[in-house]
């Protein structure tokens, strides 16, 4: 009998991605399957994309449809209610209220022969479930994923492996939740989202990073990044570098992104009591960071939490790199589709 397995998609307004999970759960060996999404052509054309992409890779590792079990399906919050997308900045004004649940599973039906299992879930929370599953191995764990880019991605995946998604998608938006701006020693930074408490993603993300860096030049006088001819994009994307050559500033931003992601860290250790976190985003790239920068980042983050935990989670905190990439969110809603169809079956 063939080789039963699960496809993930991770769609994205410009791109979507394709993985598969086997029924062990091992992630099918593959490169990276990415194609436009289609969303300028309208809802139809995505539902044609996504399923013309699963051909390619069924066709690429000599698989077949009778082997799919499930398929699961990656897309951005908030909903309106299951399978059903609200107003997203991302997409055209026609995918407003878009039940893309019914859409996708009639196709699948179509290309198949026959109804097969759909899990659909936030992007962000899927990445998680992925990262959780690899970073646990055989331990029946809770673990989160805190993923820090241009803005802070979170997730809370339970023991048996399944997201935390709330009811409009929107759950674990760690990101917006208000940062304890005393123990950082900072001023609340306005967030895209508009609130003005502080939120976490404002320290410990890129979209925070200009608004630290223009308080912190006053005490460098003469530093590179204070020439007027730089724009703010461009000096925010010079920090990196200048840290892992030692400069003075910029190790103090990363340092106090790594402050908060530690305070953030405990916090959310008194809300859901995981004992692993893995950490993802620019900083913890092995292609981009040094192993002494990347070391110093999660050591931050762990010496900051462990002043603010109970003495058993002290004990048993684990705080990890996320390993998979490009490819997590897309494995992530492979393994939610291969939990849904063991429990339909």
């Amino acid at each position: 009998m063939s080789e039963p397995i699960y496809i993930g998609i991770d769609s994205g307004a410009t791109t979507s991605k394709i993985a598969a999970v086997r029924s062990d759960g091992s992630i099918f060996p593959s490169e990276l399957l990415q194609r436009p999404t289609s969303s300028e052509g309208g809802t139809a054309a995505v539902i044609g994309a996504w399923i013309g992409a699963i051909n390619e890779f069924l066709a690429q590792h000599g698989l077949a449809w009778a082997q799919v079990e499930g398929v699961g399906l990656a897309v951005p919050g908030p909903r309106r209610s299951y399978g059903v997308l609200d107003t997203s900045p991302n997409l055209p004004a026609e995918f407003d209220g878009w039940n893309v649940e019914h859409d996708l599973r009639v196709a699948l039906e179509r290309e198949s022969g026959r109804i097969l299992p759909l899990a659909l879930g936030n992007d962000g929370n899927l990445g998680g479930v992925a990262e959780a599953h690899r970073a646990r191995g055989t331990e029946a764990c809770s673990v989160v994923m805190l993923a820090p880019g241009s803005g802070l991605g979170g997730a809370y995946v339970d023991a048996s492996g399944m997201p935390l998604d709330g009811d409009t998608l929107a759950g674990m938006e760690t990101g917006h939740l208000a940062a304890p701006l005393q123990l950082l020693g900072t001023d609340a930074l306005t967030c895209g989202c508009g609130r003005d408490w502080g939120c976490y993603e404002m320290y410990t993300s890129l979209a925070g990073l200009p608004g630290l860096l223009e308080r912190a030049l006053p005490r460098y006088p003469g530093h590179v990044l204070a020439d007027p001819s730089l724009g703010k994009k461009e000096r925010v994307l010079k920090l990196r570098g200048l840290a892992q050559d030692g400069d003075a500033l910029a190790l103090e931003l990363f340092d106090l992104q790594a402050k908060a992601m530690g305070l953030l860290v405990a916090e959310l250790s008194m809300a859901v009591d995981p004992s692993c976190f893995v950490i993802g985003g620019g900083l913890i790239d092995p292609d981009a960071t040094t192993v002494e920068f990347r070391e110093r980042y999660l050591g931050g983050i762990r010496d900051t939490a462990l002043k603010y935990l109970w003495p058993t989670q002290r004990e048993m905190l684990r705080i990890v790199p996320a390993t998979l990439g490009e490819l997590s969110q897309a494995v992530g809603a492979a393994l939610v589709a291969r939990h849904i169809a063991r429990e339909a079956s």
